[in-house]
């Protein structure tokens, strides 16, 4: 199977007044797993609804494989896609599920057989052709609805959030048969969902959106890294952000006044945005000690006072109170080890190679 991409230029979708989407324009590359992640309401959905053929952008540009396919019906198109209720027909048993489509298609009946077959070995189901949706888990209708899916050779495979009705194991265990079935067919997928941990362990690269405006496009790390604004920061993992003034000093060097913190010496650095800012760093960067304990020089320091704890099996996450905000610091958990109480008081230390700076 020919591998395509698919290209938004300038997408632009309204009803009435209300803009759904705002100027989208991404490239999604042959055979890559592409997820478009954010919140309710942020356009996500509609674009993936909109690549199906279900609604109809007012602006821009569709591109498959280099042909537009603006205003081309969804039969018509060859794109897949899998519901977030998987959609499949309860009166019907897996077999004829799976090869619905290709009876639709009026495919001979020795194909239908072959494909059907094919699809469900694929997914490992060939055993419970003849059982009822009703019959399945939720796991095995999961894999029924990829299968009528990929059954049908699209050159595009539209996932709508397809592991939201699934538990926390059973989630991790299909996202990874999921991208493993991907790797295999080597199809261009778009996978859209709001789970940030499910878009960062399966896709090579991912969309943020917010407000039906792109935020950022690139490879999760980058984006859970460098995180272009302040949105991307807050919406990707678990970000702090501590407001300040960044000053810089005859010498080169930055100041980083906080309100209740006092000026924090910092290194000279170009990228720093200088006035109003706020600082940005993960938990997991944060170096949690007593707040007698040696610091480290090549570390910024700051105190504070412990507010709450939450125990999350590999580590516990912190609420400091220091100075005017509280900062969420992440301690790693090993067998025996003690928790610090609330009330302590404790020295948080961050790298300030860690730190993004956003101007307010």
């Amino acid at each position: 199977m020919k591998r395509v991409g698919v290209e938004c230029k300038g997408i632009g979708l309204s009803y009435g007044t209300t803009e759904v989407l705002k100027d989208v324009t991404l490239r999604v590359e042959p055979g890559e797993f592409f997820a478009l992640l954010g919140p309710s309401g942020s356009g996500k959905s509609t674009l993936l609804r909109l690549i199906a053929g279900f609604v109809q952008h007012n602006r821009g540009f569709l591109l498959v494989d280099g042909k537009d396919i603006t205003g081309v019906p969804p039969h018509a198109r060859n794109i897949g896609m899998v519901f977030q209720s998987y959609a499949l027909w309860p009166h019907m048993t897996v077999y004829d599920n799976v090869a619905f489509g290709l009876v639709e298609r009026r495919r001979p009946r020795d194909e239908v057989r072959k494909r059907t077959e094919a699809a469900l070995d694929l997914v490992g189901l060939r055993a419970y052709a003849d059982r009822r949706p009703s019959q399945l888990s939720g796991g095995q209708q999961q894999r029924v609805a990829l299968a009528r899916t990929v059954v049908i050779e699209p050159q595009v495979l539209l996932l709508d959030e397809p592991l939201s009705n699934l538990d926390k194991n059973l989630r991790v265990q299909m996202r990874q048969e999921l991208l493993a079935l991907q790797r295999k067919l080597g199809i261009t997928t778009i996978f859209v969902t709001h789970d940030q941990e499910e878009a960062m362990t399966t896709a090579d690269r991912m969309a943020v959106l917010d407000g039906g405006v792109v935020q950022q496009v690139g490879p999760p790390a980058m984006l859970y890294d460098t995180p272009a604004n302040r949105f991307v920061a807050d919406f990707v993992g678990t970000m702090n952000l501590l407001e300040g003034t960044l000053l810089r000093a005859v010498d080169g060097a930055l100041h980083y006044d906080v309100q209740g913190l006092g000026p924090l010496p910092l290194p000279a650095r170009s990228d720093a945005p200088l006035g109003r800012v706020a600082a940005s760093f993960r938990p997991h960067v944060v170096d949690m000690q007593s707040a007698d304990a040696p610091r480290d020089p090549l570390h910024l320091w700051f105190t504070g006072t412990v507010e709450g704890s939450e125990f999350l099996g590999e580590f516990t996450r912190y609420r400091v109170r220091a100075g005017n905000g509280v900062i969420i610091a992440d301690e790693a958990h090993y067998a025996g080890g003690t928790r610090h109480p609330n009330g302590t008081a404790v020295a948080l230390g961050v790298m300030p190679s860690q730190l993004r700076f956003f101007a307010s």
